[in-house]
């Protein structure tokens, strides 16, 4: 994979504001040719550095709840977990990690009623769970999947 220059981030930058943007636009505002827009962002598609996709809003959907659930895993269990959780359709996310939980999903429920079955009834079922610890979003200040960084924040 060829390494990252500015004008690729500025592209990567661009799609995320606006991912149906003309490539005839980005070539405009970058002041290069559309078909340099064109080959790069084939080679960064390519090469696996974005795909393109769509982020539905849950709230939109009727998803009023959305949980990040802890777990803790029997030991030798974890990757075996990790599977079974993910074919769940109410989780979307699910990462290994260090410290007090060894698992942490990210799901969302139409309702609270809902998140108490799915813990109660579906997480309970799972082979390997020892323990399980909820935690419910009250308000969301930033969800992005940003990480092109081409610019240094200062905070004060």
């Amino acid at each position: 994979m060829k390494k990252l220059d500015h004008v690729d981030r500025q592209i990567l930058q661009i799609l995320h504001e606006d991912g149906r943007i003309p490539y005839t636009e980005i070539a405009q505002q970058l002041g290069v040719s559309e078909g340099t827009i064109r080959s790069r962002i084939t080679r960064l598609l390519q090469d696996g550095v974005f795909q393109f996709v769509i982020q539905p809003d849950p709230e939109k959907l009727g998803l009023h709840v959305q949980a990040i659930i802890g777990l803790t895993t029997k030991l030798g269990l974890q990757k075996e977990v990790a599977e079974k959780l993910s074919k769940f359709s109410a989780v979307r996310f699910v990462g290994a990690y260090s410290g007090k939980h060894d698992l942490i999903i990210q799901a969302c429920f139409h309702s609270n009623d809902e998140l108490i079955t799915f813990v109660n009834e579906r997480l309970s079922q799972v082979e390997g769970i020892a323990a399980a610890d909820v935690s419910l979003e009250l308000k969301q200040y930033k969800d992005t999947f940003s990480f092109v960084q081409d610019d240094e924040v200062t905070l004060q």
